[in-house]
């Protein structure tokens, strides 16, 4: 059984009861010296300590358990990526310091992000693109990714609550249109019309109609309705939630209530425990479970990588919607895989091959720089306004899981998964990737020396210094694609969609 080492949890815990080491010592029947002792991690904390502890805080043990740290790590290494090329902090410092002091690991995230920011405003004024270094902070809308972000897209207290009101109004497959309209009427006389204008739904409070789009497909006219739902029925816990991490007069707090009720629809219509029964008797088909709920793609995947309940975990997947310029326009995860932040992500990532070949879904196995590997589904699909020569909008929608979970979904059949060679190298974006010897990549990489000779060209197309074999030992290949038969070499497949199911925005916010 290995050792618990939580002293600065510990600490930080007891300075917010302001507690002194004496007091603390005394309620958990140990030395005052013995708890310096584990608050420096000098000693772990024994089985008996951590039952005293959850008694005496109200935590649950899990707050002191090892911690994923592997996310916030790639976070300060994408912040401090200046630092980190100099060699003044090495990636161990990085982790030692997500373990012990993750508070203010991530305040130094939010300081490089900061400082990222103004280097940028700098440089446009130097190239007179811009007027000049302000203080600017993230806009509204990264700030709610932000906020689904830390919470790794699952918010518990919310997810309850929609499934039992779901119990409690009769949401049933099939019927959950009547069971929305019926709540809106019967409880809050709220009246439903067809409208054909641009809106895709209006509320009037004061006449108590709900206009929706006579565009709207059935499950898009639910999710508005379970959304209105949402506000009329439960604007308090909206609210309080929102303030947790936003101002109340901040332009990210309204947004942030939007978000959440957005969130309590899809749980409502696909409330959790049924919705983790079908998903996992169905082996996370994606089409299987759009023809199973009659509800979009987009839909579907989003509401997947919400399955993080305590005792009740499905696949923890990462979410990620994008389109053509590489402009990701959602990103959600429940694992420690790192969306770049700062320019474009990898050429190499099977999303950006889904736009080749619209309505399949592309399978691949694809590794991290830092040999985690992942399994990851990515579909291109087109949403349309409604009518002919309307202006629409084009998205690759990718899911992935970490390698040690793909056996669980249907997309891994076939697939040799424990043959490492056969994983795309894909990495962070050519900013940040530490990959020297991709062909793909667009910059030169920030901690390396570029080897420059005028007589002499490679295939890579900026060679460091001392380059070599990859760091992992394994040389790459390219990317597989079909012979001319059309066969997919080993560790790739596509599937083709089923039609008819129309992809639906995510619950938190339209882009």
């Amino acid at each position: 059984m290995s050792k618990t080492y939580a002293g600065a949890r510990l600490r930080r815990l007891r300075e917010e009861r302001r507690m002194s080491q004496a007091d603390l010592a005394r309620a958990l029947a140990i030395s005052p010296s013995y708890l310096n002792q584990m608050e420096h991690d000098s000693r772990p904390l024994t089985v008996p300590v951590l039952l005293r502890l959850t008694e005496a805080f109200g935590v649950d043990p899990g707050f002191f358990s090892e911690r994923d740290t592997s996310r916030l790590v790639a976070d300060l290494r994408d912040a401090l990526t200046g630092v980190v090329s100099t060699g003044q902090v090495t990636a161990s410092d990085l982790s030692d310091l997500a373990s012990r002091m993750p508070a203010v690991a991530t305040l130094l995230v939010e300081l490089g992000r900061r400082n990222q920011r103004l280097t940028e405003q700098l440089t446009e004024a130097a190239e007179g693109r811009g007027p000049g270094p302000v203080a600017q902070p993230r806009s509204a809308h990264e700030e709610i990714r932000e906020f689904f972000y830390r919470r790794q897209n699952y918010l518990h207290d919310i997810d309850l609550a929609a499934e039992q009101f779901a119990t409690e109004i009769g949401i049933r497959r099939g019927e959950v249109v009547r069971a929305l309209s019926a709540r809106l009427t019967e409880r809050h006389g709220v009246r439903l019309a067809a409208d054909s204008d641009r809106l895709l739904h209006h509320y009037d409070p004061a006449a108590r109609v709900l206009h929706l789009s006579s565009r709207l497909r059935p499950g898009q006219q639910a999710f508005r309705m379970a959304t209105q739902l949402a506000l009329l029925e439960h604007t308090d816990q909206l609210s309080a939630l929102a303030t947790e991490d936003f101002a109340q007069e901040s332009a990210a707090w309204p947004l942030a209530r939007i978000g959440i009720a957005n969130y309590f629809a899809a749980a409502l219509i696909l409330p959790y425990r049924r919705f983790h029964t079908a998903a996992e008797k169905f082996r996370y088909d994606i089409e299987r479970l759009t023809d199973h709920f009659g509800l979009g793609y987009e839909t579907i995947c989003h509401r997947l990588s919400t399955l993080q309940r305590p005792r009740l975990r499905g696949v923890p997947f990462s979410f990620v919607r994008v389109d053509r310029a590489g402009n990701m326009s959602k990103r959600q995860s429940a694992t420690a895989f790192h969306f770049s932040r700062a320019g474009g992500t990898c050429p190499l990532w099977n999303v950006y091959e889904a736009f080749a070949a619209p309505g399949r879904i592309h399978v691949q196995v694809a590794a991290m720089p830092d040999g985690q590997r992942y399994l990851w589904t990515a579909r291109a699909l087109t949403r349309h306004r409604g009518g002919w020569g309307e202006p629409g909008k084009t998205f690759a929608l990718g899911l992935g899981c970490e390698i040690r979970h793909a056996s669980r979904l249907v997309y891994s059949d076939g697939l040799d998964l424990d043959n490492t060679s056969a994983a795309v190298p894909i990495g962070m974006g050519c900013r940040l990737c530490e990959r020297t010897d991709c062909p793909q990549r667009a910059v030169p990489p920030l901690d390396r020396r570029l080897a420059i000779d005028e007589n002499s060209s490679t295939f890579v197309p900026y060679p460091v210094v001392g380059a070599g074999a990859p760091a992992d030992g394994v040389r790459r290949r390219p990317t597989p694609r079909p012979d001319t038969a059309g066969a997919l070499p080993a560790g790739r497949s596509s599937y083709t969609a089923v039609p008819g199911f129309p992809p639906q925005d995510s619950w938190w916010t339209s882009a």
